[in-house]
């Protein structure tokens, strides 16, 4: 047994012998010309980004409802202005009741204003 772990590890050590790490001036991936247009679509909004990096996939999908309401939803509900974009920025913040159903939407007192505002701007760019 010792004897096999023996060999695994300097076999392991020796294929790791032929990697090398990217220079210093060279990327650690690189992307040629074929890559390029596919990461360019899949480029998403600043709120897209909040969102998907927060905790509100939990609750929320952009099109079917989970817990709460889908961002598709939200978006018939409220137009597009100033003073639903701040509202609901305003509930992300610190959460709420009432408007979807009984089950609170948990604040998210962490996140900053000018975050949940793009946040919002994107649910209400979802509108058909």
């Amino acid at each position: 047994m010792k004897r096999t772990f023996l060999i695994l590890g300097a076999t392991l050590i020796f294929m790791a012998s032929f990697t090398s790490a990217p220079k210093e001036n060279e990327p650690a991936v690189n992307i040629n010309g074929n890559l390029a247009p596919k990461i360019a679509t899949a480029q998403m909004s600043g709120g897209e980004l909040l969102i998907n990096k927060s905790d509100c996939i939990g609750c929320h999908h952009k099109i079917n409802k989970l817990i709460g309401p889908s961002y598709t939803d939200i978006a018939k509900k409220y137009p597009s202005n100033d003073k639903n974009i701040a509202y609901l920025a305003d509930k992300i913040i610190k959460g709420g009741s009432g408007v979807w159903g009984k089950i609170p939407m948990t604040p998210h007192p962490k996140i900053s204003a000018n975050d949940a505002k793009l946040m919002a701007k994107y649910i209400l760019s979802l509108k058909k």
